[in-house]
């Protein structure tokens, strides 16, 4: 009795899990600093930058999100590995950003082939 419960406990957990990601634009970037959050200081390349949308004055600074691509928004066909990437907030995408997050190369090329430069996700803090 203790496994099947545990096991109904750990798909609700997915299903909420999966239930609070919220749909975005992903492009990505190459140059890493100065940064809105953390002005000259590296912080490493599994980082992104938030949108008008998410920034919210820099409150998103240092906070972590799960990104999964979801499809293409350009012609190259099956962008994306099948893979999640988690990234730390460490800069602000401008506005005009055509993007909900603005994501390191290789941040992004461990979701999607770099060639199609913008991407739908799901992502969640």
């Amino acid at each position: 009795m203790e496994k099947a419960t545990l096991i109904i406990v750990a798909i609700v957990a997915t299903l909420i899990s999966v239930a609070s990601a919220a749909p975005g634009i992903a492009t990505f970037y190459t140059s890493y600093v100065p940064s809105a959050c953390y002005g000259g200081q590296q912080q490493g390349v599994m980082i992104a930058a938030a949108s008008d949308t998410l920034w919210k004055g820099g409150a998103v600074c240092g906070k972590y999100f799960r990104v999964t691509c979801t499809g293409p928004r350009n012609p190259v066909p099956h962008p994306c590995t099948g893979k999640s990437v988690v990234v730390k907030i460490v800069d602000h995408c401008p506005g005009g950003c055509p993007s909900t997050l603005d994501l390191s190369r290789e941040a992004f090329a461990q979701i999607a082939n770099p060639v199609a430069g913008i991407i739908n996700i799901d992502y969640q803090q």
